[in-house]
């Protein structure tokens, strides 16, 4: 989107290098890179970026009106209610895909909103690998709000330890060390020294949780809470104790939000950044342009259960209305230039809210194929996971 850094950057690449910064990644952390990291940043004007932030605010409107919470009452499965929810999510992840409007600007459109941690610590690595291995130009970076490398690791350590020591913060995950996104738990742990404990590990006396490690029983003070309800539900996991009990213990992200700030809030915006959406439900007749929306399920994660090619046969059929999203589809453009195709992007914008939800970092995800994700994106080099540099306000 700056086709000057882009075709400078595009020029200078070098392959070694790239092969070298995954070699190394992986090296320091137990060949756990097992997503694929792109060739390449993005490079986003100052004008674009003004107007992702334009639209995030727009979503975060929508989730601090006073009548948001009755609205979204119903997102969590009463099952799966976790005691102790705090007023709003401690991390938002608002994707845009960029695309271009009817005059040919460059616009971002909602994808997705997640009341859900990301790769924080990860992405804050990448960047200074990106850093070690090419040449970025100068006065860019990949953080907001006045944030550095610095402040920003302090930022999100101050998030995830409170008071507590180390040793007393648990990432909390199902099978830590087989998740496709652990490579992000370690960097995590050689950061502030958190460790990763698997829910099953976890066990309750009293009003309290604890974990042994080395043999040595330690009391849970904050969970950094990671693991998807789905997926234990999927894999029938047995706890020790009910999750859903009233507990001393600090849940550094709410697992209610996981359910609330997800598709369940897509019908409730209206804005130009986001395409529109319905709960299925609640649709007495479907849009005319059906071959345009795509159905989601309201209760599924990384993609799984999205139909692209949506029929009125289809719709009638289905017996739980009430668990779908019916979305128009985004224009994705492929703009961004690479050795043998121009590919798509999304961005994430990330954010930690304490007091005030704070604009902190991005993640981008670049594809050739019909949908982002690794199924579409099978045998394509420059498509992956990275970040987005912008100059540095």
């Amino acid at each position: 989107m700056i086709p000057e850094l882009r075709d400078a950057f595009n020029a200078h690449f070098d392959e070694q290098a790239y092969l070298e910064m995954i070699r190394d990644i992986n090296e320091c952390y137990h060949h756990s890179l097992v997503f694929r990291v792109a060739e390449t940043p993005l490079f986003l004007p100052e004008h674009f970026v003004q107007t992702l932030i334009a639209a995030s605010r727009e979503m975060l409107q929508v989730i601090r009106q006073p009548d948001y919470m009755e609205k979204v009452k119903d997102a969590v499965p009463p099952q799966l209610v976790v005691a102790n929810e705090d007023e709003h999510p401690t991390f938002l992840q608002i994707d845009f895909a960029i695309c271009r409007d009817a005059n040919g600007e460059f616009i971002p459109q909602l994808i997705e909103l997640q009341g859900f941690p990301s790769l924080y610590a990860f992405q804050h690595y990448l960047d200074g690998k990106l850093r070690q291995y090419f040449s970025l130009p100068e006065g860019f970076t990949p953080f907001f709000s006045g944030l550095n490398r610095e402040s920003y690791k302090k930022l999100l350590g101050d998030i995830l330890l409170g008071n507590s020591d180390p040793e007393n913060v648990v990432l909390l995950e199902l099978e830590p060390d087989q998740q496709k996104t652990r490579i992000d738990f370690y960097i995590t742990e050689t950061y502030y020294g958190i460790p990763h404990v698997c829910v099953t590990d976890l066990y309750r006396k009293g009003e309290r949780l604890f974990y042994r490690r080395r043999g040595v029983e330690i009391p849970v003070e904050r969970i950094y809470y990671r693991f998807i309800f789905d997926e234990l539900m999927a894999k029938n996991v047995q706890f020790s104790f009910d999750i859903t009990a009233e507990l001393n213990v600090t849940w550094v992200g709410h697992p209610n939000w996981f359910f609330k700030v997800s598709k369940y809030t897509l019908p409730l915006i209206h804005s130009p950044y986001c395409p529109p959406c319905y709960y299925l439900k609640d649709l007495t007749e479907y849009p005319p342009d059906l071959e345009h929306y795509v159905l989601k399920p309201l209760f599924s994660f990384a993609g799984q259960g999205v139909v692209l090619d949506v029929t009125r046969e289809l719709l009638d059929n289905l017996s739980n209305r009430g668990n779908y999203i019916l979305q128009r589809k985004i224009g994705y453009t492929p703009f961004l230039k690479t050795p043998d195709e121009n590919a798509t992007a999304e961005v994430r914008m990330m954010f930690i809210w304490d007091e005030e939800p704070i604009l902190v970092n991005n993640l981008v995800r670049i594809s050739k194929g019909k949908m982002m994700g690794v199924d579409y994106n099978k045998n394509k080099t420059w498509v992956g996971s990275s970040l987005a540099y912008h100059p540095a306000g």
